[in-house]
């Protein structure tokens, strides 16, 4: 008995070694498979939510359902072109293209541009729908009769005036988070972050037709 005792305390270490190692081994593909799951994560995600405007850092801030809502709403009796500056995964252009409109987005991030396409594919608008690739900055908006902007703060001075020198006078323009800082919108819906404020171009540079009076002659 004493011989076997010895026995058994002699193979129990290396017993509990052996458990020990697999245990350890077991931790370390554990430990590989979920960094390689975050770093896979990353690498995707990451092109999504990089900022997407060189002028401004504008990172993805996918709009709300609610956000969407109130653009579409004032987008009622509305018609013509529609262009959605920093379209981002274009679900507001193809909300608008189920409404009937032709409708653009411009997108710096080519990752969300690629998406958007996929997206209008998917849900059956992709006939009235296009996406590029391009620095707003660097695209006239001459000839889109809706404007709808989500930006930040920091960009919106600059916007309006660029808008303001492009846009006909029969456009308007539909701000999504933020209003523009000089504009005095003409219609706002929405609470908190869900805020749309629509400006009518042709009041704020006073383009309605006036009747021209007419004076007689006098000799």
């Amino acid at each position: 008995p004493g011989a076997m005792s010895q026995a058994v305390a002699k193979e129990m270490p290396q017993e509990e070694g052996e458990g020990g190692s697999r245990r350890s081994s077991w931790g370390l593909l554990v430990t590989a498979g979920v960094g390689g799951t975050l770093v896979a994560l990353y690498a995707v995600a990451t092109p999504f939510v990089a900022p997407a405007l060189r002028k401004v850092c504008l990172p993805f801030v996918p709009a709300t359902a609610a956000q969407i809502q109130n653009v579409l709403k004032m987008l009622e009796n509305r018609s013509g072109s529609l262009v959605d500056i920093g379209s981002g995964d274009g679900r507001i252009v193809i909300a608008a293209a189920k409404k009937g409109f032709r409708a653009v987005g411009y997108e710096l991030n080519p990752w969300l541009v690629w998406y958007s396409r996929y997206r209008a594919w998917r849900d059956g608008v992709h006939q009235n729908t296009k996406f590029y690739i391009s620095d707003l900055w660097k695209v006239s908006f001459s000839h889109y009769a809706n404007v709808i902007v989500f930006g930040v703060p920091q960009m919106m001075p600059q916007l309006e005036k660029k808008l303001e020198d492009e846009l006909e006078c029969n456009a308007r323009i539909i701000a999504c988070r933020f209003p523009f800082p000089c504009w005095i919108p003409d219609h706002t819906t929405g609470e908190g972050i869900d805020t749309v404020w629509a400006y009518d171009l042709k009041r704020s540079r006073g383009c309605e037709t006036k009747s021209l009076e007419i004076t007689p002659e006098t000799e």
